[in-house]
């Protein structure tokens, strides 16, 4: 059977896992009467909430006799250790595009990759039924956009087609019957090249996705770059140096088909699949018959940018919430998640029970505390921190990134006011119609630590931003951090309305009336710059002419609760973010106003 391997990319939001749930469905992939749930390639339950793509899904559907392998990539450059791999496996792409929104950052972080690698794309005007659509001037930006990526002519000479995934249909032109898909299987038929592979060569294929099933052990999955699979088959597995890491047998072989991995008893070059058997092979390794001694070319991961602390929960409500509490649980956990997640390196902390975690942003660190969080464990987790590095000539470098934002005309004054202080220099200012300015900046990595929430804030929560990393440059010295002081709570006990009442003047509270909280727990933002120290557990005393009568009267404002990533980004480096499975609390790294103020002196004499 004819194979073709394509993968879909798109920015988060542009309807990418919709689509691929219609080209399913019209495909025949599923039984006419078969209930199958909205966005089915988003299986995860992070995934689900929060409406992206985290890891990297293959499905396959047969069309007029030939077996499309369907890739659905992420969109976010944070897990970009996904998109480089996925890349390598395929010999076409559809990028998606919305009709109103058009191509922006994470399109062009991954389309980036793949016109590098030399894959000419699909490219697909989505929601093309919304009232806002733009599809010509669309047109224009993707043409622009691959030219400034360095696309040869082929790849300039793009096919394009019309669609709405929601609805089910494509066109190649404009105002097209809009009846189904057809179109685009035909197109990906005759424009995406069958892969050109040697089939009698002996066997070896490149583990590109690797995951932990109960039942089968280690499951990699890859395209097969030459020669044949068999069941039972013996293999060895080589590094990229070419020493052998381990031999063993392929006890199972999976192909894809529709939404399920099926048993085959064998697989040519071209296809993809999974294989079980081996309990050390990893990605980037050449899986491989005996007599091959040579690994295959391996894409290289874009090193992390950001470094994070995970340490054990030391807390006084430490081991009450989760059921994962000790250092040695931490440490296996995270050295599981490298096994499939090239994108993350843990290393030994020098603190005791702690762990530095490198990753490639915020979101991909975060999704890791999440899962982690979900499945019981308790942790505390410290600033994110940039990764340095010194170029040729000596100097300090470090991470910058490409924002763009999307913001209402009155609110792009404090927005640009914002990024300068944090170091960003605006490149690009343009209306994008509707009232909206488009701002393109180029600022540090560390500048944006924290800004998110402060930017929902400053644009009512309309404004929408958009990161890609931009490669190391020369360091910009300090930058500002939080203005305002903590609220710190100086007794152990539950917060009573009485209390918190007559402190809601002093500044902003974390925290409602009945919380536990925790001598040195933060719970609260100060409205001044200096930390202060307070008691939100005192309770009224009773006389015998006022009775402790209910505290109906004391109106408190609702309090500012953080999620886990707001929480991340606002502490300081004297503080720490308290994870549990029922719970996020922020507090001071001493929690012991006396070692607190020791450590504060000996770093100001430092």
């Amino acid at each position: 059977m004819d194979i073709r391997n394509i993968a879909i990319i798109a920015h988060v939001d542009h309807g990418k896992t919709t689509l691929v749930d219609q080209l399913l469905q019209q495909s025949g992939s599923f039984r006419e009467n078969q209930h199958v749930a909205e966005r089915a390639m988003d299986s995860n339950d992070l995934e689900r909430e929060r409406g992206i793509t985290i890891l990297a899904k293959c499905t396959s559907v047969v069309w007029k006799g030939t077996r499309i392998n369907i890739i659905d990539t992420p969109g976010h450059a944070d897990f970009g250790g996904e998109v480089e791999r996925i890349l390598s496996m395929v010999d076409g792409a559809i990028v998606l595009v919305d009709s109103a929104e058009g191509a922006l950052p994470q399109t062009k972080f991954v389309v980036g990759k793949a016109l590098a690698r030399g894959i000419r794309p699909i490219v697909v005007v989505n929601k093309i039924d919304r009232q806002d659509a733009r599809p010509d001037e669309v047109h224009e930006e993707i043409f622009d956009l691959f030219a400034s990526l360095g696309a040869d002519e082929n790849q300039l000479d793009f096919p394009m087609l019309y669609a709405s995934g929601r609805q089910g249909w494509a066109d190649l032109e404009l105002e097209g019957p809009r009846k189904d898909l057809s179109p685009m299987f035909d197109l990906v038929l005759r424009h995406v090249p069958a892969p050109k592979l040697d089939k009698d060569a002996p066997f070896a294929m490149v583990a590109s996705i690797l995951e932990a099933d109960n039942f089968l052990g280690r499951v990699l999955t890859g395209r097969v770059e030459q020669g044949r699979a068999k069941l039972n088959m013996p293999v060895r597995v080589l590094r990229p140096d070419g020493s052998v890491v381990e031999t063993g047998r392929l006890t199972k072989l999976l192909s894809f088909r529709g939404l399920d991995r099926v048993p085959v008893e064998e697989a040519e070059a071209g296809d993809i699949v999974a294989v079980a058997g081996l309990s050390e092979a990893t990605i980037p390794e050449t899986i491989a018959a005996p007599e091959v001694t040579e690994a295959l070319k391996a894409t290289p991961v874009d090193p992390p940018t950001l470094s994070m602390t995970f340490r054990l929960n030391d807390g006084p409500l430490g081991g009450r919430e989760g059921k994962k509490v000790t250092s040695r649980q931490i440490r296996n956990r995270l050295f599981k998640e490298i096994e499939g997640n090239v994108a993350i390196k843990v290393t030994e902390s020098p603190e005791s029970e702690a762990f530095e975690v490198a990753g490639r942003g915020e979101l991909q660190l975060g999704v890791l505390i999440e899962t982690m969080r979900r499945e019981g464990f308790e942790l505390t987790i410290g600033r994110p921190r940039v990764l340095f590095q010194t170029n040729e000539a000596g100097e300090r470098t470090e991470p910058f990134e490409e924002v763009l934002v999307d913001v209402d005309e009155p609110y792009s004054g404090v927005v640009v006011e914002k990024m300068s202080l944090r170091k960003g220099l605006m490149q690009d200012m343009r209306p994008s119609g509707g009232g909206k300015v488009r701002l393109t900046f180029i600022i540090p990595s560390r500048g944006l630590i924290g800004y998110h929430g402060e930017f929902l804030t400053d644009t009512r929560g309309t404004g929408i931003m958009n990161r890609l990393f931009a490669g190391y440059q020369p360091h910009v010295g300090v930058i500002e951090g939080r203005r305002n002081g903590s609220l710190i709570s100086s007794e152990d006990g539950a917060t009573t309305q009485y209390s918190l009442f007559s402190l809601q003047d002093r500044g902003t509270l974390f925290v409602d009336a009945g919380e536990k909280v925790y001598v040195g727990m933060i719970i609260g933002e100060h409205s001044r710059e200096n930390d202060l120290e307070v008691n939100s557990v005192r309770e009224k005393k009773l006389t015998n002419i006022r009775a402790a009568g209910k505290d109906e009267a004391l109106l408190l404002t609702p309090p500012r609760k953080m999620s886990l990533e707001q929480a991340i980004a606002y502490i300081e480096d004297d503080e720490l973010v308290e994870v549990t499975p029922s719970a996020v609390r922020i507090r001071k790294r001493y929690l012991d106003p006396h070692e607190r103020k020791r450590h504060e002196k000996s770093k100001a004499s430092s």
